[in-house]
C-alpha cells in the first residue's frame, strides 16, 4: 500500500466520523425541550360587573417533548406536547386590587407541518405551521377572589386555532443535536367565573402565546 493510499483513506475515515446527522427521509426525530410560553394576550372586559377592567396572563417555564416524522427528506410532520400553569390577575380597579383571581393548566398539542432547508448539512434551519388545540383543565379561584365574593368555580372554554414555527437543529454526533424554537401559537378562550357574591362573570382572553424553546434531539 503507498503512502497516497494510506493518506486517502485516512481522509475518507476522517470525512466519514465528521458527517452530519442528516434528517432523511424516514427518519424519527425526538426532542426534549425546555420551553417558556409568554402570551401575548388581549382581554375584553369583566362583564357584566367589572366593565373596563381586564385581565393579564403570566409567563411560564416548562418541558415539552416533540415528535418529528419525516416523510421526505425535506418534509417532517412535527407533534408537540407540553402543559403549563398560568395565573391569571387582574389589571386596574377591583379586579386589579385583588391581584391573583384564577389559575389553570393548558395542555396544547399542536401538529405543524415542516420544511427543512438543509437535511444533510451539520445546521439544518426549518420553518412549519399547523394547527393546536388547547385543552385547560385544574382550574383554581385565588384565595383572594374567593374572599371577596364567596365560593367561585372558574371555567375556560377549549380552542382551536393554528400555529407557526421556525427553529434549527445543530449536530453534536451522528445520533444527538441541539435545538433552538420559537412558536407563534393562535388560543382564544372564554373564561367564566361563577360566584357566590357576584353572580357570573365572563371574560374573553386572546393568548396568543410565544413559546421560546432550547433542547436536545435524538435521531432515529
Amino acid at each position: 500500500m503507498t503512502i497516497k493510499t494510506i493518506l486517502l483513506a485516512t481522509a475518507c475515515a476522517a470525512a466519514a466520523m465528521a458527517a452530519p446527522a442528516q434528517a432523511a427521509q424516514g427518519d424519527v426525530l425526538v426532542r426534549l425541550r425546555g420551553i417558556m410560553v409568554a402570551p401575548n394576550e388581549k382581554s375584553g372586559s369583566v362583564l357584566p360587573g367589572f366593565p373596563g377592567e381586564k385581565v393579564k396572563v403570566n409567563n411560564t417555564i416548562t418541558p415539552e417533548i416533540d415528535i418529528t416524522y419525516m416523510a421526505t427528506d425535506h418534509i417532517g410532520f412535527e407533534l408537540i406536547a407540553a402543559t403549563s400553569r398560568h395565573t391569571v390577575s387582574g389589571k386596574t380597579g377591583t379586579t386589579g386590587s385583588l391581584g391573583d383571581l384564577a389559575a389553570t393548566n393548558a395542555l396544547p398539542p399542536t401538529l405543524t407541518v415542516q420544511y427543512h432547508f438543509a437535511p444533510g448539512s451539520k445546521i439544518r434551519p426549518y420553518v412549519g405551521a399547523g394547527v393546536n388545540y388547547t385543552l385547560f383543565f385544574n382550574n383554581d379561584a385565588s384565595s383572594a377572589l374567593e374572599g371577596a365574593v364567596g365560593k367561585t368555580k372558574v371555567h375556560l372554554s377549549d380552542s382551536f386555532g393554528w400555529a407557526g414555527q421556525a427553529g434549527v437543529d445543530i449536530d453534536l454526533n451522528e445520533k444527538l443535536f441541539l435545538n433552538f424554537d420559537v412558536k407563534y401559537i393562535d388560543i382564544d378562550t372564554k373564561a367564566r367565573l361563577t360566584t357566590a357574591a357576584a353572580g357570573v362573570q365572563r371574560v374573553k382572553v386572546s393568548l396568543d402565546p410565544w413559546v421560546f424553546g432550547v433542547g436536545v434531539g435524538m435521531r432515529f
